[in-house]
């Protein structure tokens, strides 16, 4: 199992420097760019398992995860969206939110492709040496964090699903309502 996790670490690092090195397209610069920022990510998953490194969670999904129903604070339009704001900082784009479908060659889908497989081989080799991986997750508590970002997270979304109908049921404009909402 390791050995063709280490293969394939290898192939698709291999095709990857090999295209920047001969061809230099953008397609396989964009691979190697890939590779390299999520690098020390991929490489860091051993002392998250170990509970050393830990993911930080925003504030805003801590206030979130404390009271995902709360109205204080929440009479006006512009306060709700600058809620909103917060949450779609930490959490990213809403399902509501059209997303801008960007035409992507066939070329960097492939590269994209390539190093995704590649840092998913580098974090699975480097987690494979811890024995007992689950159980060194539980006892080092590196589990409980991992499943109170989980929580934290899901505390956001549902916080933001709610301030998007207080919102909408005050009348605001989107943001601080669903896009698409039209006033009354």
């Amino acid at each position: 199992m390791k050995t063709s996790k280490i293969a394939i670490l290898a192939i698709a690092g291999l095709s990857l420097s090999a295209c920047a090195t001969t061809g230099a397209t953008s397609s396989a610069t964009r691979g190697v760019d890939q590779v390299n920022a999520g690098l020390g990510s991929a490489l860091q998953a051993p002392l998250e398992d170990l509970n050393l490194v830990r993911q930080e969670i925003p504030a805003v999904l801590n206030e979130a995860a404390a009271a995902p129903y709360s109205v204080s604070g929440m009479g006006r339009c512009a306060a709700i969206a600058a809620e909103i704001a917060r949450l779609d900082e930490a959490l990213g784009p809403d399902l509501d939110v059209v997303q801008q479908a960007e035409e992507t060659a066939v070329g960097d889908q492939a590269a994209d492709a390539a190093a995704d497989a590649t840092l998913d081989a580098v974090r699975d080799t480097v987690t494979d040496f811890i024995p007992a991986r689950s159980w060194v997750r539980r006892l080092t508590g590196a589990h409980r964090h991992s499943e109170q970002v989980k929580a934290a997270v899901r505390a956001g979304l549902q916080r933001r699903a709610f301030l998007k109908g207080i919102g909408q049921q005050k009348n605001c404009a989107p943001p601080a309502a669903p896009a698409g909402f039209t006033r009354r």
